[in-house]
């Protein structure tokens, strides 16, 4: 399964209810699982950190920043940590199976829902940043709460990503981003008389400081040692080991030998198979040469996949056709994809390099919102035979006459979604199959031509479900069959453009 980190800050540590609804809003989200709550009632805050499916994850932060802004209120909030809003950050961090793509995907699909339901104005930082003045998110942060309120409204350089110029009255802002994992790394010098080297050592290892661009350091005194103390921000391009080796360099310079280090929290296991890997000199090593790691693949995706076709395979309506329909137009998304991952980075496709990166995102996005409708579909045909299943008597027939019509508009509203993705998806594919990769035309043809197939079988489903409808709902119906015969239409032209870019492929 692909997962992401997710490790949202909220502006209250002393309220153990208010920090429980918001634990359990995340907790409550299926597909979505706490690992960690830490609060701190001087600082006023709380870190949970909890991963999830790419499905979960933007629902899961959703459902906490939603309980944050109808119970914190920073109008009366006081604490030593800076803060621009009840939910102050929410980073997204790839972890196996998925990139630093999804998680920007994520990021954005995150803030515009948050301005859109809620009304909180959402900066996008690091990795996700529209401009590299965000990149950093003290600078994102600067003036807290109170000074962005006023400087908001008047300042174009303070405009957020998604919003107006005017922060939410009592739950401020909130800056959404996507980044590396970080590791909480402390190096020990020896007993407390080296505290003035572990601060030295602190100083040159630092990045504010001339030292590493990705590292964070203080040197400190803890339970009578003298102590290094790191933030290690970006182990992709500063690395646990090289780390440590320059911390060791410079106590060393000052007469002064490291005694042992800690990981605090959690750490990926690249971080640890790198510094391993480093200290005995292997060359050409990767994770892909575990046994586990292949173990775990090869069940994993085994076990998912004929699990899905168990499902659809057994004697029952549900998942069907239309859940069917909604799967191939996943594919199909994650086939185009695959196709502009094979363009970026290409010196012959530079001139369509910023394109591809933003089809990339939004066949990103595309995939997951389809991966979502598969079960949807099948909860929309559940409504319908629950209708048909209501008493027939008489006094019960209206009832029952209703039901089933508005079952069967909802069922049919489903696959009308499904079949409306489906065609951004084969607009995607023609796109990349006639400006992308010529290496992969073939591949972005597959991927329009099965999007074309996931529009047709959900507008059969659309269609099937109008013809049902009383005579009540035949308005209704013949709108949504009018809007799924144009979908047909759309989507064709699109399979037709890719089919064309294969083609001259094939016979050059």
């Amino acid at each position: 399964m692909s997962l992401v980190e997710c490790v949202p800050n909220f502006s209250e540590g002393r309220d153990p209810a208010v920090i429980a609804a918001i634990r359990d809003a995340i907790a409550g989200t299926p597909g979505a699982h706490v690992l960690d709550v830490s609060s701190d009632s001087s600082h006023h805050r709380t870190v949970i950190t909890f991963v999830a499916s790419l499905q979960a994850a933007v629902p899961a932060a959703f459902a906490a920043m939603k309980v944050a802004q109808e119970r914190i209120d920073l109008t009366t909030h006081q604490g030593e940590h800076p803060r621009i809003g009840a939910t102050d950050v929410v980073p997204f961090i790839p972890l196996e199976g998925t990139t630093m793509e999804h998680c920007v995907a994520l990021a954005r699909e995150l803030g515009a829902r948050a301005w859109a339901e809620l009304g909180i104005p959402v900066y996008l930082y690091e990795r996700a940043a529209t401009e590299p003045a965000r990149e950093n998110l003290a600078d994102v942060r600067r003036g807290e709460f109170e000074g962005l309120r006023d400087d908001i409204r008047t300042n174009p350089a303070r405009t957020p990503d998604f919003g107006s110029n005017e922060v939410h009255p009592t739950a401020g802002a909130t800056a959404i981003g996507a980044r590396p994992f970080l590791v909480a790394y402390n190096v020990y010098l020896g007993d407390a008389k080296n505290l003035p080297v572990a601060k030295e050592v602190a100083k040159a290892i630092r990045g504010s400081s001339g030292g590493l661009r990705y590292v964070k350091g203080l040197g400190m005194e803890v339970d009578g040692q003298a102590q290094v103390s790191m933030n290690l921000v970006d182990t992709e391009k500063t690395p646990l080991h090289r780390v440590y080796e320059i911390v060791k360099s410079e106590a060393a310079a000052h007469g002064v030998a490291p005694t042992w280090s800690e990981i605090v929290g959690l750490v990926p296991e690249r971080v640890l198979l790198e510094a391993g890997a480093r200290h005995v000199q292997l060359r050409g090593f990767s994770k892909a040469m575990l046994l586990e790691t292949k173990v775990r693949e090869v069940i994993a995706s085994g076990e998912a996949v004929e699990s899905f076709m168990a499902r659809i395979a057994e004697a029952s309506p549900t998942p069907g056709g239309g859940s069917v329909a909604a799967h191939v137009g996943a594919l199909g998304a994650a086939l185009a994809q695959m196709v502009t991952g094979l363009t970026i980075g290409k010196k012959k496709y530079a001139a369509v390099e910023a394109q591809m990166k933003q089809l990339s995102v939004e066949a990103h996005a595309l995939r997951r919102q389809l991966s979502e409708l598969v079960q949807r579909d099948a909860d929309s045909y559940e409504r319908v035979r629950a209708a048909y299943a209501m008493s027939k008597d008489p006094e019960h027939a209206t009832a029952r006459t209703d039901a089933l019509r508005d079952a069967l508009i909802f069922a049919s509203r489903v696959p009308l979604e499904t079949a409306q993705l489906a065609v951004q998806v084969a607009a995607i594919a023609a796109t990349v199959a006639v400006q992308g990769n010529s290496n992969a035309v073939t591949d972005a043809c597959v991927a329009a031509l099965i999007a074309e197939a996931a529009c047709k079988g959900a507008v059969l489903n659309v269609r099937i479900n109008v013809a049902a409808l009383d005579e009540q709902g035949t308005q209704t119906g013949a709108q949504l069959a009018q809007e799924a015969r144009a979908l047909l239409d759309a989507a064709s032209v699109h399979a037709r453009i890719a089919e064309a870019a294969a083609e001259r492929a094939i016979v050059q």
